[in-house]
């Protein structure tokens, strides 16, 4: 995905002061647009840099290549980690109706459910000692919910979102799989109203029985002789037990999905439901590529086509909540990340407080096998800073927003972002992404950048700088690129975001968000 752009700086109602000075002892170097200088950083603050690919299927589920070819293939491409994204459950089927039950179509794929979820839990374990330079991560893909339209006998009949998927982190035992309210995982059925419902059919053995029981009799005749003949009504009898038979068997196993797959109006309910579940039992749950499309058409000769499709669904960012962030730079069409758009109104609705916890962005790579669609698994990155350099230690990475993801669609090279930091008080305090800065008192609020490319060479690139929703600046320069940007003039008080976005010779960077919020004390002791 190549992408040419034009290059500028563009100051914003005049709030931006750019001049070409050192600052202060502190070092708080402020430069001009045309000012470049090294910035790689190895360390900072006890935390070191990672590049993870995120989203990865092995032969566990839909991938071609094994455990022990991911770790070498990451391994040749300088990765530091593998985050597997196996598909959890696909299991799908249509029943038509009444006889769902039993005139129905099931269509099953390779997935961890029928792999074995404690044996992939191990066999990733005994993978990851087998390679201990490339960390690998297990996790899962999920699409919680599909739903069905129309009708087979009447030839138009459609399956909807089943790519509507989580990616789920940060569950370590099998038993934290089981029950996730899945459709197709008979683990998280429930019996309820429905259930009696199915048991329903029991009644007609009464009479059933009653009738092989019950005898009739009447008088017979042979010329003078007569005689009592007994008769039972068994026909009857058989045609009640074989229906109510028929029946249960049809409505076997008697429980029932948390959501049925015949409902098409339950919304975002089931997916609510699902990331409850998931952060119930300390999870970590990503939306995957919310602007991704899926369509599809099958030929299934008399009776027509069946279409299956997933429409876009980037309204989930507002429309659900508690989710820990969303698949913001992969291989396809995306709109939501832009100035002001959904991911932008999502964070001003932590800032006042509509929300617990913010949504921060992750790339996906969506890795199947080499070369599919002209994917390799180094083309799209999310580089963590890591207290620790173990699963546990990217975990927390990813859980507290502390990365960015990188689209790198060029072999010769990538682009490194080595800093994002706010910092005010000429640099004495400062946070990085998914950090919160309390300016306190200070006015001097700048956004410090520093960009590199993967092979330390000269290429173009625009750094745009986002407050809030609103762009502030577009700078135009090229690698290794470094950059302090003060905001002058903010209103004391007022609570925002910075983030970056950078673009260059077919690649991008993606940053998460650093919140700035002051801190004042109201009567009661709590936080405003």
């Amino acid at each position: 995905m190549n992408r040419n752009y034009l290059f500028g700086l563009k100051l914003i109602r005049g709030r931006l002061s750019i001049t070409s000075s050192i600052a202060c002892a502190a070092g708080l170097l402020v430069l001009g647009p045309t000012s470049q200088v090294s910035g790689a950083v190895e360390s900072v603050g006890g935390l070191r840099p990672m590049v993870a690919a995120l989203h990865v299927h092995s032969t566990i589920s839909t991938g071609s290549l094994n455990l022990d070819q991911l770790a070498e293939r990451a391994e040749r491409l300088g990765l530091d980690a593998v985050v597997l994204s196996e598909n959890f459950v696909l299991r799908y089927e249509y029943g038509v109706l009444p006889l769902r039950g039993l005139l129905k179509r099931a269509v099953a794929l390779p997935s961890v459910l029928d792999y074995g979820i404690d044996r992939y839990l191990t066999d990733v374990a005994a993978a990851q000692v087998r390679h201990p330079r490339t960390l690998l991560i297990p996790g899962v893909e999920v699409a919680p919910h599909y739903y069905w339209t129309g009708s087979l006998l009447e030839r138009h009949l459609t399956m909807h979102n089943s790519q509507r998927n989580f990616l789920v982190l940060g569950l370590p035992r099998p038993e934290d799989y089981a029950g996730l309210p899945v459709t197709g995982n008979p683990a998280s059925y429930r019996f309820g109203w429905e259930t009696t419902l199915n048991l329903t059919p029991t009644l007609l053995l009464i009479p059933a029985g009653w009738l092989w029981q019950r005898r009739r009799y009447r008088i017979g005749r042979v010329g003078e002789l007569r005689y009592t003949v007994v008769t039972r009504r068994r026909v009857p009898a058989a045609v009640l037990t074989g229906l109510a038979l028929l029946l249960l068997i049809n409505a076997w196993p008697f429980s029932q999905p948390v959501f049925s797959s015949y409902d098409e109006r339950l919304g975002y309910q089931p997916y609510q439901t699902f990331i409850e579940a998931v952060t119930a039992r300390g999870g970590l749950v990503v939306w995957s590529m919310p602007e991704a499309r899926d369509f599809h058409r099958y030929s299934f000769g008399p009776l027509g086509e069946v279409t299956v499709k997933t429409e876009p669904y980037a309204d989930a960012l507002m429309l659900t909540t508690g989710y820990h962030g969303f698949g913001g730079v992969y291989q396809d069409t995306r709109s939501v990340t832009k100035p002001g758009g959904n991911w932008d109104q999502t964070l001003a609705l932590y800032l006042t407080g509509q929300r617990t916890m913010p949504p921060f962005v992750f790339g996906e790579i969506a890795f199947h096998t080499p070369g599919e669609a002209g994917i390799e698994l180094d083309q799209v990155l999310t580089v963590l800073w890591v207290r620790e350099q173990t699963p546990a230690g990217v975990i927390e990475a990813l859980r507290t927003g502390r990365m960015y993801a990188v689209g790198q669609y060029r072999r010769e090279f990538g682009l490194r972002l080595d800093e994002f930091l706010v910092e005010c008080e000429a640099g004495a305090r400062r946070s990085r992404s998914g950090e919160t800065l309390d300016p306190k008192k200070a006015k001097d609020l700048a956004v410090r950048i520093s960009v590199s490319a993967t092979d330390r060479g000269a290429h173009p690139i625009t750094v745009t700088i986002i407050r809030s929703g609103q762009v502030i600046a577009r700078l135009a320069g090229q690698t290794p690129f470094a950059q302090s940007v003060a905001d002058i003039d903010l209103p004391l008080g007022q609570s925002m975001f910075y983030r970056v976005d950078v673009q260059g010779e077919g690649g991008e960077i993606l940053s998460n968000p650093i919140f700035v919020r002051p801190v004042m004390a109201v009567e009661n002791g709590q936080q405003q």
